[in-house]
């Protein structure tokens, strides 16, 4: 009778409820693109996604074109949801109570509302929800609490990072949160080994248990499969160096790079002729703006608009090299567009912690050279040779089978084998 029951429950769809805020039209960076992969890919691996998202009204800017990206089959469904700067604040300030633990919190009782109704009409199995909004993981608290389905709490960034320039009160809701998720949570899912083991030292208990597990960002190979095909990475003349995305002036501060390029350019190693450096969407332009105009590098490099996600990645794949920005306080995250860096092939010029998560990537799969973020001594030393070794076509590329292990399909494969198990272990207890 227990073999019939399992077999009875095993034989219908499986379901997973999948709560995340950043999901198209929203047009923020790469946050989507996670969430994305996995309700692509995990119906070929037995699974059906039913996503939870906020209504668009809550996204700062929305990009209609990305709800392309969705796929036909996938079922999506959007609460209420406002953004507590934008609808309830003036002139961008609001009282704190109205943005904890985050700026979304309105999107709580709607989607817990929601989320049961979806829970019933699809007889959903598993629920899953990513950070770093915070409300997606209350959420889910609560509808694992109600509901008693196992749960899978998605972590893209630690709480710890991603709170640290934020109100006080705000802090210390966030890490109140991060307790009650880590206990709760049936497993706990981080994007590098680095933030898993932050988080094991602070829940040694959680990790002995078995209920940690890192599944790793990655590139989706159907954004490529009708890529143009990358032209040789022949030495010309300007070479073009390309960084796609967000820069902050702690912790991505590109001004020690100016300022060795400065250098370069003074001592006559390059002139605007022989380079030219984008950077694209990088946020804080007027700062940067003035310490371009300061360095005298007007002429070599460019701060560029925002633009469409396939376009940056035709234009990332158009450069001769691409550069990344990420110092030491980041050592246990790894910036998402890397992995595209490196489907793309072009060399790399990684200003990154050596010790860090992102130079242990660089290294597997090879094809980049490293430098320390804010040395700017060693950066105009080891930037004139990568730009010598570009010019004579020997800079090395990433080798293609290291970088296969970091597709979206891959990760999809990885979390599909997370929710058998968890499913499995659910379906045994209720016997």
């Amino acid at each position: 009778m227990t073999r019939l029951l399992r077999e009875s429950m095993e034989s219908r769809g499986k379901t997973v409820l999948m709560i995340a805020y950043h999901f198209p039209p929203a047009a923020m960076g790469s946050g989507h693109l996670r969430t994305l992969g996995f309700a692509k890919y995990l119906p070929s691996l037995d699974w059906e996604p039913v996503v939870l998202s906020a209504h668009a009204r809550a996204y700062p800017r929305v990009d209609l074109a990305n709800e392309a990206l969705i796929p036909q089959s996938c079922r999506v469904h959007r609460a209420f949801a406002l953004d507590a700067r934008r609808h309830m604040g003036i002139r961008g300030k609001y009282p704190a109570f109205l943005a904890q633990p985050d700026r979304w919190i309105s999107w709580w009782p709607a989607a817990v509302y929601l989320g049961l109704r979806l829970i019933r009409r699809y007889q959903v199995r598993v629920i899953w929800s990513t950070y770093p909004i915070m409300t997606a993981h209350c959420i889910a608290y609560s509808l694992s609490r109600l509901t008693g389905l196992p749960w899978i709490a998605d972590f893209r960034d630690p709480v710890t990072s991603s709170v640290a320039t934020q109100s006080r009160m705000t802090v210390s809701t966030q890490r109140r949160w991060e307790r009650r998720v880590l206990s709760r949570a049936t497993q706990t899912v981080f994007v590098t080994p680095g933030a898993m083991q932050s988080c094991a030292e602070r829940y040694p208990q959680v990790y002995q248990e078995g209920r940690m597990t890192v599944i790793q960002n990655g590139f989706d190979e159907s954004f490529f499969s009708a890529f143009p095909e990358a032209k040789p990475n022949q030495p010309e003349r300007p070479l073009r160096l390309v960084h796609s995305g967000i820069l902050y002036p702690s912790g991505r501060d590109p001004v020690p790079f100016f300022t060795a390029l400065a250098r370069l350019r003074a001592s006559g190693t390059v002139t605007a002729d022989d380079i030219k450096v984008t950077l694209r969407a990088s946020g804080s332009e007027a700062l940067y703006a003035a310490e371009i105009k300061r360095l005298g590098l007007d002429k070599m490099v460019t701060l560029a608009s925002h633009v469409s996600h396939r376009q940056a990645l035709v234009e990332q794949a158009d450069a001769n090299a691409l550069l990344l920005f990420q110092g030491e306080q980041y050592d246990r995250q790894i910036p998402a567009k890397l992995y595209e860096y490196l489907r793309i092939g072009r060399p790399i010029f990684a200003l990154v912690g050596e010790h860090g998560d992102t130079a242990a990537v660089l290294r597997d799969t090879g094809g980049a050279e490293i430098v320390p973020l804010d040395d700017v001594s060693l950066i105009e030393k080891r930037l004139g040779e990568f730009i010598r070794a570009l010019r004579e076509g020997r800079a090395l590329k990433a080798h293609p089978d290291r970088v296969q292990q970091f597709s979206r399909h891959h990760a999809a494969v990885m979390l599909a084998g997370v929710l058998d198990r968890i499913s499995r272990q659910t379906c045994i207890k209720s016997l």
